[in-house]
């Protein structure tokens, strides 16, 4: 990825944990990232998503009062969010397939457990802007297909006519 690239980025790292944002922050701005917000919970992250013009989300899920998966599902489905595409890279210590499922299911765009590494985040960074997952609404789900390759289907339709078909966002 070219360095320029990552120079007009925009991204919003949250975490309620100081330390944290600023290993993130620093990792970011070793990768060529010049625009970097902050901040400290889901709340105060929503606040900076209205007023600037936000490219990435950087989130920690555990915080308080509301967690990053609050700030996940009022990104996808909130008609105030102003851009229900925004790319998301989840990042939590708590990796249990429950867990990563949950965060998918969300509709965040990346997972990254802790603790991360430059090279770890470039990969997040470098798939969600290089090569970035087409926008699903299969029922009440909106986000990045959860399929990370699709592949050629030849059997029967076993979901029937019920409407409730994948499509394109």
């Amino acid at each position: 990825m070219q360095e320029a690239r990552l120079q007009r980025l925009s991204v919003l790292i949250v975490d309620d944990n100081h330390n944290m944002r600023e290993l993130v922050r620093t990792i970011l701005q070793a990768l060529g990232v010049v625009n970097i917000y902050e901040g400290r919970e889901s709340e105060h992250a929503i606040t900076k998503i209205r007023d600037f013009s936000i490219d990435l989300v950087v989130t920690d899920w555990v915080m308080e009062p509301k967690d990053g998966l609050d700030l996940v599902k009022w990104i996808r489905t909130s008609p105030d969010s102003p851009d229900n595409f925004l790319p998301i890279i989840m990042v939590t210590g708590h990796t249990e397939k429950a867990r990563i499922t949950e965060a998918r299911d969300a509709g965040i765009n990346e997972f990254m457990a802790k603790p991360i590494s430059a090279r770890a985040l470039y990969r997040r960074l470098v798939s969600v802007i290089e090569h970035p997952r087409q926008f699903v609404r299969p029922g009440s789900y909106f986000g990045p297909d959860r399929r990370r390759k699709v592949e050629p289907f030849a059997g029967a339709d076993r979901r029937g006519d019920d409407g409730n078909k994948a499509s394109a966002a």
